[in-house]
């Protein structure tokens, strides 16, 4: 793969890491207060509300450390190997736990009365999307592993 597209991908993951950092440090806690101050009657999710967010936070940063590692298996010819299909897993499991924590936040915030219709959409879209991540992971995980296999049976033929 091209040394410029690598570059690229490499720059999108730090520009993405670094924009849910300041969402995290700087606009989540505001917007908590805000909303606890707004509507004192559910005051009480303010900390449920934004420890979620936070632990949601994690797997995001674990898969976007395979995703890097990825790249750097790539830049390195060494993209058919078992590594790749360990960092594959692991972007699965992520994006697999990062749907769970949005999608128990929905329902959590829901159950309690307090779900607008916006924040709705807007955790199911991420979690959808989380989800969808997942799904083309483990595609390309099973993929990868099937060309493995074969790598493998060819050099033991010739």
């Amino acid at each position: 793969m091209n040394k410029a597209i690598t570059s690229f991908l490499k720059a999108a993951i730090l520009i993405m890491g670094l924009i849910v950092a300041l969402l995290c440090i700087f606009l989540l806690p505001g917007l908590a207060g805000d909303a606890a101050a707004e509507n004192p009657e559910f005051a009480y999710l303010k900390w449920p509300v934004l420890l979620g967010m936070y632990a949601a936070a994690i797997p995001f940063y674990i898969a976007l450390y395979e995703s890097w590692k990825l790249l750097r298996y790539i830049e390195g010819q060494t993209a058919f190997s078992d590594f790749s299909v360990q960092s594959l897993r692991c972007i699965r499991n992520c994006g697999i736990a990062l749907g769970l924590i949005y999608a128990a936040g929905i329902i959590g915030v829901g159950a309690a009365g307090a779900l607008h219709p916006g924040v709705f959409l807007m955790g199911a879209a991420i979690a959808f999307c989380s989800f969808v991540i997942s799904v083309f992971a483990a595609v390309l995980k099973e993929l990868l592993r099937s060309a493995l296999t074969m790598k493998k049976e060819n050099e033991l033929t010739i």
